[in-house]
């Protein structure tokens, strides 16, 4: 890590080939879309190579890394937001149903909750963090943490009841 802060290239890219199936993976579970995963994947990679150098506890890299992760992704769900305000225009907003089937995956399932629910339940039992942790990196208030893993949870058991067995 230190090396890799004081631009070592060979340090930095032992950095990424470590932690790329992670950070891909955590993308996965918040997006469903493996393409999208991969492009936000990239630009983590990007601002962990322009910032390393203002990291001063090589321990703390992995929450660090986790951070500029969250703060990609919420900026990419703000851009979102922003695009389809900017494509509606006037035109209303039609909800339409999914039924979930019997071969729906997790991450399948996970695509059907709320953006904030789901970045707050692939936090916890994704990345083991607390409420307090996932509320200090996300901004959220505590209760809203409890509150969207509480529901997400929720809502998962509905849409995985017909997966297979449950208990």
């Amino acid at each position: 890590m230190s090396l890799a802060a004081q631009g070592d290239r060979d340090a930095l890219e032992e950095l990424v080939r470590r932690r790329q199936s992670w950070l891909r993976g955590l993308f996965r579970r918040f997006s469903g879309n493996a393409t999208l995963a991969d492009d936000l994947s990239q630009r983590v990679f990007l601002k962990m190579w322009r910032r390393i150098r203002s990291l001063k506890e090589p321990t703390k890299f992995p929450g660090w890394l986790k951070q500029i992760a969250v703060n990609e992704w919420i900026d990419h769900q703000r851009k979102l937001a922003r695009q389809k305000e900017e494509a509606l225009g006037a035109t209303e907003i039609v909800a339409t149903a999914e039924t979930p089937s019997i071969a729906m995956d997790l991450d399948q399932a996970l695509s059907a909750l709320p953006d904030e629910t789901r970045l707050c339940v692939v936090l916890s039992y994704h990345e083991r963090m607390t409420h307090t942790e996932i509320a200090a990196l996300t901004g959220l208030p505590d209760g809203t943490v409890k509150s969207h893993i509480r529901r997400g949870s929720a809502r998962l058991r509905e849409l995985l009841l017909d997966y297979g067995e449950h208990t």
